[in-house]
């Protein structure tokens, strides 16, 4: 009689990825999209395998993901993207957005109460909302590549226990799309609420803040069979965030969510429903139980 295999709960970021290599060699426009894609792909089987208690097959991916350069390389892939020639950073839209309030963030900073921002996923010490220097910014990533950049993953970060702990902008750079299973990109999106500030905000900053910055691939949203438009920001509302500015292009997505009152729900019902059809849409999905 066959044996059950033993699931393995994949309770963080760090769980869907492999060890890193070192690798110095540019990368082409081509390659680098290529690369990134491929990589993604290697990561869901991975965690796929690792869900259905199949470490052997997990095991293998993570050594073709290795061969392919791992985690290093999808990072120098994805710091070229974000290079000027290659299209640019997505804290520009950001910065775009906050043009308004740009005053009231000098002053705030001023007077030694700046805006806290928290980058998770960070890549980059020189991107447009850190060289704004109008905020106090903590950067964070499972595998840092800069000295400004703790090495931590979210979904394990220490929960605030001062308001000085707080932030008042949670950046999401391309970085749902990279957590490896449904459950666990909802859970992530849950998580943000504990580290968002409640406190009320003065003039024009309380059309902006505290708030969400969620930035995605576009066919995450645009090709999914489980996530449109629609259902991404009934998500968002269900947790109690409002969509203040979005972007939408034929490479990315660009939300600015602003939260408006927490959830105390316990119970969503977001489930993984297929809501388009047809053999060339992806599976990006999120789940919020």
């Amino acid at each position: 009689m066959a044996t059950k295999k033993k699931k393995t709960k994949l309770k963080s970021l760090s769980l869907g990825r492999p060890p890193t290599v070192k690798y110095t060699a540019s990368i082409s426009s081509k390659a680098t999209r290529t690369l990134i894609r491929t990589h993604h792909t290697l990561e869901k089987q991975r965690a796929k395998a690792l869900a259905d208690g199949d470490d052997a097959k997990a095991e293998a991916i993570a050594k073709e993901i290795e061969v392919k350069g791992g985690l290093q390389k999808y990072q120098k892939a994805s710091l070229l993207g974000q290079s000027n020639d290659r299209g640019g950073d997505s804290s520009k839209i950001l910065m775009e957005w906050l043009t308004p309030v740009v005053p009231m963030l000098r002053e705030q900073l001023k007077n030694s109460h700046p805006v806290r921002m928290l980058e998770v996923g960070a890549l980059s010490t020189t991107n447009a909302c850190s060289k704004s220097h109008l905020f106090e910014m903590e950067r964070i990533d499972l595998n840092s590549q800069s000295q400004g950049i703790k090495q931590q993953d979210f979904m394990e970060r220490p929960l605030p226990v001062t308001e000085n702990e707080l932030f008042d902008i949670i950046s999401l750079s391309l970085v749902l799309n990279y957590v490896p299973d449904a459950v666990g990109k909802g859970n992530m999106l849950l998580r943000t609420l504990k580290f968002l500030r409640t406190t009320k905000y003065t003039g024009n900053l309380q059309e902006f803040f505290p708030s969400v910055f969620l930035v995605l691939p576009a066919p995450c949203v645009m090709n999914s069979r489980y996530i449109d438009e629609a259902k991404l920001e009934g998500i968002m509302k269900a947790l109690g965030f409002v969509c203040v500015k979005k972007k939408l292009s034929t490479k990315l997505v660009y939300y600015l969510f602003r939260l408006e009152s927490a959830t105390t729900k316990r119970n969503f019902g977001f489930k993984k429903e297929e809501i388009r059809s047809g053999k060339t849409r992806n599976n990006f999905a999120i789940v919020l139980k």
